[in-house]
C-alpha cells in the first residue's frame, strides 16, 4: 500500500502522543482477533495495525510514518461495518488523536 507523500510546502505533521497510539493499537488488535478472515478491508486493517506496531517498537518511532499509519487505519475502519470491530468509536479516537 503506498503512503501520500506531503508536498514540500506542507506544513509538518503535529507530535503524536505515542503511548496513546499504542494502547490504541492493542484494542483493535483484540478486537480484530475476534473477527472472521476472509474480508479484504479487515485483513488490510490488519496489516496497518501490524504495520503501525513494527513502527511503534522501533528505538525512536518517527511521527511522521505512524501519523501515516493512523491516517490509513482511519479510512479502513470508516468503510468496516462489523459488529465485532467498535469501527466508529476508533474512528473518532484516531480523528482526535489526528486533531481531525
Amino acid at each position: 500500500m503506498s503512503e501520500p507523500r506531503n508536498p514540500p510546502s506542507a506544513a509538518p505533521e503535529p507530535r503524536l502522543d505515542l503511548q496513546q497510539v499504542e494502547r490504541l493499537v492493542a484494542a483493535i488488535e483484540t478486537d480484530l482477533a475476534k473477527v472472521r478472515t476472509g474480508s479484504q478491508d479487515v485483513e488490510a486493517l490488519r496489516a496497518e495495525v501490524d504495520s503501525l506496531k513494527e513502527l511503534l517498537d522501533s528505538s525512536a518511532p518517527a511521527h511522521e510514518p505512524v501519523h501515516h499509519r493512523l491516517r490509513s487505519m482511519h479510512r479502513l475502519l470508516d468503510t468496516l461495518v462489523d459488529d465485532a470491530v467498535q469501527g466508529a468509536r476508533y474512528v473518532a479516537e484516531i480523528g482526535r488523536i489526528l486533531g481531525m
